[in-house]
């Protein structure tokens, strides 16, 4: 069932993440927001990918990857102050609680 879980977190999660990099200024359109729509897709495909693998473990090591890029994708929104604080902040909260999913979700798998 977190299988699930986390999966809509990851989902409510981009929808909100293009909702904000539509304040990106064009310039960084086909860059910085590009890169950062890619990276959150990709977590969504990897996610997906573990939940219908029998043998989960490395799919869920390349999600963990894959979330740590996001965020600094992210972090760097912040920075050049195309992110406004407050989306930023939910945007890690988002990003802090599907980590700790997919923490559980790895710890599960490990002996």
């Amino acid at each position: 069932m977190s299988e699930l879980a986390i999966l809509q977190k990851t989902y409510d999660m981009l929808q909100f993440l293009h909702e904000s990099i539509r304040q990106y200024p064009k310039s960084e359109r086909h860059t910085l927001a590009a890169d950062t729509k890619q990276a959150a897709t990709e977590l969504l495909k990897l996610f997906i990918t573990a939940n219908k693998r029998y043998h989960k473990k490395t799919t869920l090591q390349d999600a963990d990857i894959q979330l740590e890029i996001l965020r600094y994708h992210i972090r760097l929104g912040y920075d050049f102050k195309f992110l406004p604080i407050n989306r930023y902040e939910n945007l890690a909260r988002m990003l802090s609680e599907i980590g700790r999913m997919l923490g559980g979700w790895i710890k599960a798998f490990k002996v």
